[in-house]
């Protein structure tokens, strides 16, 4: 048999959003890890980056899978932000988001992707329903208002899996994780999710000797894993699971905090004696999104997770140390 006619052993697994939070935990996992979350033999791991092209644009997208041929894809690629960036951009967060999935799928259609597992969120559930959520429950009712454009555009990779599915029988998937949190996150002041914003403002509060302010009453009821423990189940995921239907990645019910435990929390990391104050005139946004990861421990019933303060040590200590170089904004 030719050269040219062999048939293709090797895996070649693209991730899109490579440069990201979740992206830079499974770069890292892969190198750390051995065995059942570790680099396996036959796979080549292709990180992208914005600077590789512009996903909201299809010959851009279809120009990398040209290159590099992927066999797998894991896709994390997003507009993303906090909740006011959500609140004053509907229109942005909703079309970018619908162009960069729906050319990824097509694309991983069109290129015979044995399988692609997308990244969606826990804002996408219903703002009004009973709890905990679970997987049959996403498309029950509207989202909550602070970011429904968000919320419908990443419906809607659930909306293609199921039809690319249906239609031509592909492999394509979802995971929807709770809030991630870790190392080379995004401490933007402003357009950050709620770890990495209070990390950042509490770094300037103890560097300018202020109080600490928390946005919001502190109250809301949120649901953590940590980036390292996201990309284990990203990988065992990618290999293992097999179910079209989306599955949730998260750590227990009984492992819910409040935002005022997440900002002592992160006080506690940054050995912070001044005062904590909370800004009630801020927006809360959704209250809580129990999710429940039943359907996950039938599958890794033995799977350990971080603890919460132990991963926000590691990643207040990150931010420290890479303060220079990290995403977060403007300098301040």
């Amino acid at each position: 048999m030719s050269e040219a006619k062999k048939p293709r052993t090797e895996s070649v697994i693209l991730v899109t959003g490579g440069s990201g939070l979740v992206g830079k935990a499974i770069e890292y996992v892969l190198q750390t890890e051995t065995g059942r979350f570790g680099r396996n033999e036959g796979e080549t791991w292709v990180f992208l980056t914005s600077k590789d092209g512009d996903l909201t644009k299809y010959e851009d997208t279809k120009a990398i899978f040209d290159k590099h041929k992927p066999t797998h894809v894991i896709h994390l690629a997003a507009m993303v932000g906090g909740l006011f960036k959500n609140m004053k951009y509907p229109v942005g967060f909703f079309r970018d988001n619908v162009s960069i999935n729906d050319n990824v799928l097509r694309c991983a259609f069109e290129h015979k992707c044995a399988k692609v597992v997308s990244c969606l969120s826990t804002c996408i559930f219903p703002d009004k329903t009973t709890y905990p959520i679970d997987e049959t429950m996403i498309h029950n009712g509207p989202p909550h208002d602070s970011n429904f454009a968000y919320a419908y555009a990443k419906r809607m990779i659930d909306v293609l899996n199921k039809s690319y599915k249906q239609e031509y029988g592909c492999h394509f998937t979802s995971v929807i994780p709770t809030n991630i949190y870790g190392p080379y996150d995004n401490y933007d002041l402003e357009d950050s999710h709620v770890i990495p914003g209070l990390i950042h403002k509490l770094y300037l509060a103890k560097k300018e000797n202020r109080d600490f302010i928390v946005s919001g009453t502190g109250k809301p009821l949120r649901q953590f894993i940590f980036s390292h423990d996201l990309a284990k189940l990203f990988i065992w995921t990618l290999r293992e699971y097999n179910e079209v239907d989306p599955i949730i990645l998260s750590v227990g019910e009984e492992d819910e905090v409040s935002i005022s435990q997440v900002a002592e929390a992160i006080a506690k990391a940054m050995d912070f004696k001044g005062k904590l104050v909370y800004d009630t005139s801020k927006a809360d946004g959704q209250y809580k999104k129990t999710a429940s990861n039943l359907k996950l421990r039938k599958y890794l019933p033995d799977f350990q997770f971080t603890d919460f303060q132990k991963g926000v040590d590691i990643s207040a200590k990150w931010f420290i140390e890479n303060f220079d170089t990290c995403r977060r904004g403007q300098k301040k």
